[in-house]
């Protein structure tokens, strides 16, 4: 049953190919902020993909979030998401994201559940428009 309180967890390793420089958000060779994000809406994502309705899943609708620290390749980092509020089908998470030397972003990261077939239907009408 969707509640409050699921979380998850999950890590990767920073490697050369999700640094800035790589992936063209800045030019150092340091794990970059839209892989962070990347990392954050999966998380969240995840947590509560099992219990969703045969038909349904989630799409991020905002994230308001902080990359406070720097990791170089070769450190693992993780995130961890937290479901804190259900108000309809809008669903709130808190997100936190580390490496082994502490934290390295935080914030706040919205997700809505949609019919996947009405949802698709929909945003594939754009391409008869």
């Amino acid at each position: 049953m969707l509640a409050t309180g699921i979380k998850n967890k999950i890590e990767l390793n920073v490697t050369d190919k999700n640094t800035a420089k790589a992936v063209g958000s800045g030019t150092l060779e340091v794990y970059a902020t839209p892989q962070m994000v990347n990392l954050m809406e999966t998380c969240a994502c995840f947590s509560v993909e099992p219990y969703m309705e045969p038909g349904k899943t989630t799409v991020g609708i905002s994230l308001n979030i902080s990359h406070v620290s720097a990791t170089p390749a070769g450190l693992k980092v993780w995130c961890e998401s937290e479901l804190t509020a259900i108000d309809g089908r809008k669903l709130t998470f808190s997100v936190s994201a580390y490496d082994e030397h502490g934290l390295i972003g935080e914030g706040t990261h919205e997700r809505f559940i949609v019919d996947i077939q009405k949802f698709m239907a929909k945003t594939q009408g754009k391409l008869k428009q």
